[in-house]
């Protein structure tokens, strides 16, 4: 079966979600951010501080091109993976690219509390978000197919995921 992959701004339920369709379907679930840790040995949060988000993004279009040459897996990317268009490319070549979004309010809600996030650990969070979502949302409006996670329980996102990922590997399954 072709790859699964979930990409979409931080909170929008990525890894919740991914590890759930990765277990209904009985596929191999995968995150680039565990993958980079584990390469790397240390946290994504230390990469960024020591190396910067370049360096970061280079370790992560390397390990974008590797999980794609390979079938059966379930992809949760970094929220960022999309502003490299070579990833993208890469992701749709072995799969179907679901896009999870949420508004403001709810990936604010649910990032909140969480500390490893370098991209928000600044003076105002909130004002972050809204930049990133306003430079990201273009990129991506290039998955394949979009499913807003705001509006529904995890259950129901699986759900919907699950009747993408049928769709897209039947006969019909032509990415929209």
């Amino acid at each position: 079966m072709r790859n699964i992959v979930l990409v979409g701004f931080m909170g929008t339920g990525k890894t919740t979600i991914a590890t759930a369709v990765a277990r209904a379907l009985k596929m191999r679930y995968v995150s680039i951010d565990d993958l980079i840790e584990k390469r790397e040995k240390r946290t994504i949060n230390e990469i960024f501080t020591t190396d910067g988000e370049d360096y970061f993004r280079d370790v992560e279009s390397l390990v974008v091109r590797e999980l794609s040459g390979r079938d059966g897996l379930v992809i949760d990317t970094g929220g960022g993976v999309v502003i490299r268009p070579e990833n993208m490319a890469a992701l749709k070549s072995g799969g179907t690219v679901i896009c999870l979004t949420a508004d403001e309010e709810t990936v604010m809600a649910r990032t909140k509390k969480y500390k490893h996030r370098p991209l928000l650990n600044v003076e105002d969070p909130k004002a972050r978000i809204r930049a990133l979502l306003a430079k990201r949302s273009p990129l991506y409006a290039a998955a394949d197919y979009t499913v807003d996670t705001g509006t529904l329980t995890a259950r129901q996102a699986v759900a919907r995921i699950m009747e993408i990922a049928a769709a897209a590997a039947g006969p019909e399954g032509a990415a929209r």
